[in-house]
């Protein structure tokens, strides 16, 4: 028999609106005339019955697509906000970490600003006096503690933040897309302490778009979408349905510059298709299968076809050569179907292509880029993550 956990906070039915004016009162005549009207309002539901409990000890994710209302109910939960209707109970000291710059006096030195947002966090000085050497030494800015914030660059300031955050300890910590800032070594500090805490059972909610973190640390999540919690529980199922549902919007947001590349395909006689389970496609989760069919006109007497493949930024990938990889020859055809199993970092991709007489000796028609696709963080159908662009086939031996 399971023994039910302790909450640590405890979401109850929020909604939570924002009133919006029609006009803006620039000036005093304006203001005496929109009063006068009566000026109109709209009223912008951002949640919409957000209910869910979070248990002492969970390490738990908060995701969503931007603009979904994630950010606005960890501030809730901060007590930024207060609800429009509902209730949000909070068991345990609380510091949140969900916004740069909250808390921080720009005119202040960074030492002031240490004691100034330990004092918001509900430390007094002398506690604060003995936290100050290890939250200056994790945030590595020793020879800047004296200069005003407003000189500090924005990584300065997250790095000091964040510092504060994990050194002035409590028992509840939120932290809102802390690894979209700051430099690949600070990056890596924030999950070596992320590591740490889950290793204590501290009680963490993050919120971030990056879904390998979710997977990595968190035991728990929520999916956001629309103001509305629409998935809970197991965080490899929530990620996954975070990414899915990305997916459709990277489809639609791309759809018009995939449009645009397959037109200027057809200026030299070529028409591209890609697909994913038969159903067009620009974006794909790692590990999917990509078909890429390509049709020419009958008057191109091609023996051969190359496909090109690079990352965005330019670095080539792979390349693709129907004569070299089971077609003889496409002298008296006019198609081909490329199959490729996406075994691909996440990324931007484009491919060029080229048709060719035999051995290479004229290129009839070429097109470079063709097209391009993304792959996402979604690793739902691969058994690794990336470090590097490709995971290339390998065995172990021991003797």
């Amino acid at each position: 028999m399971s023994v039910k956990k302790e909450a640590a906070v405890a979401i109850k039915n929020i909604h939570k609106e924002f009133i919006l004016p029609q006009s803006k009162n620039s000036t005093f005549k304006q203001t005496v005339v929109n009063i006068v009207k009566k000026n109109k309002k709209v009223t912008q539901k951002v949640l919409d019955g957000i209910s869910f409990e979070i248990d002492k000890g969970d390490f738990f994710g908060i995701v969503g697509r931007n603009g979904s209302g994630k950010s606005t109910l960890l501030k809730l939960i901060a007590g930024v906000y207060t609800p429009t209707a509902g209730e949000i109970q909070i068991n345990g000291g609380l510091t949140p970490f969900i916004e740069l710059g909250v808390g921080f006096n720009p005119e202040l030195s960074g030492r002031d600003n240490v004691y100034l947002n330990g004092a918001l966090l509900g430390f007094n000085r002398k506690q604060m006096d003995s936290m100050y050497n290890e939250i200056v030494d994790f945030a590595e800015l020793q020879p800047f503690m004296d200069q005003k914030l407003k000189n500090y660059s924005s990584g300065m300031q997250v790095r000091l933040a964040f510092s504060i955050a994990i050194k002035a300890k409590n028992e509840i910590l939120i932290f809102d897309e802390v690894l979209a800032v700051g430099d690949e070594a600070f990056q890596r500090k924030c999950l070596d302490v992320f590591d740490d805490y889950k290793a204590i059972g501290q009680t963490v909610i993050l919120v971030t778009h990056d879904m390998a973190t979710v997977k990595k640390f968190c035991n728990r999540a929520a999916l956001i979408n629309e103001g509305k919690v629409t998935k809970i529980g197991n965080p490899i199922e929530v990620a996954n349905e975070y990414s899915r549902l990305n997916q459709i919007a990277i489809d639609a947001q791309t759809g018009k510059k995939q449009q645009v590349s397959e037109e200027s395909a057809k200026k030299p006689n070529i028409f591209l298709s890609l697909t994913k389970y038969g159903v067009k496609a620009n974006s794909f989760a790692v590990n999917d299968i990509a078909d890429l069919k390509i049709t020419w006109d009958s008057d191109i007497v091609a023996d051969r076809l190359l496909v090109d493949l690079y990352k965005k930024s330019g670095e080539q990938v792979s390349n693709f050569i129907s004569s070299r990889e089971g077609i003889k020859t496409l002298i008296g055809k006019n198609s081909v179907e490329l199959q490729m199993t996406l075994n691909l970092a996440p990324g931007s991709y484009y491919y060029s292509l080229g048709l060719w007489t035999k051995d290479f000796k004229r290129k009839l028609t070429s097109v470079s880029p063709v097209g391009e696709f993304t792959v996402t963080k979604d690793y739902s159908r691969a058994p690794h993550e990336f470090a590097g662009t490709t995971l290339i086939e390998h065995k172990w031996k021991s003797s």
